[in-house]
């Protein structure tokens, strides 16, 4: 089996596709000038940006607020060595608009941290990519 049968590109809608049916990514960001993934759940809005709920002290609210991020999802299962990733590159905005905060209470993430008085952290999917990998078989 080629590298080309195991391994393959995902186009932006078949990305987008695999992201909506997973609840969970990691947002890469910089912290003190050094690379930091955070888990979080998220969720997809109309415009395909990804959505996170935090806490307004948070300092993943305090670091991406107007820069560039990289959010990741995948998902894998050993037994079949199969599996996929996804990367959405794009700037981070704090939900400032009341109406869009509002809307977003109502049909955007929920947090699985309580929080109190959450906001909303857009990340725009100016970049979007992904892999696939198909059934790679062999000696472990």
């Amino acid at each position: 089996m080629s590298q080309n049968d195991v391994f393959g590109a995902l186009d932006r809608q078949e990305c987008l596709r695999l992201l909506a049916e997973v609840p969970v990514g990691r947002v890469v960001y910089t912290r003190q000038a050094l690379p930091a993934v955070l888990p979080v759940n998220f969720a997809l809005d109309t415009d395909d940006s990804v959505l996170l709920s935090t806490s307004p002290e948070s300092d993943l609210m305090r670091a991406v607020d107007g820069v560039v991020v990289a959010f990741e999802a995948d998902e894998f299962d050993a037994e079949t060595r199969s599996g996929w990733s996804v990367v959405v590159t794009g700037r981070a905005s704090v939900v400032t608009d009341p109406a869009e905060h509002d809307r977003l209470s109502r049909s955007g993430p929920t947090s699985w941290m309580p929080l109190r008085d959450a906001v909303f952290l857009r990340v725009e999917s100016e970049m979007v990519t992904g892999r696939e990998l198909r059934g790679a078989c062999g000696s472990r």
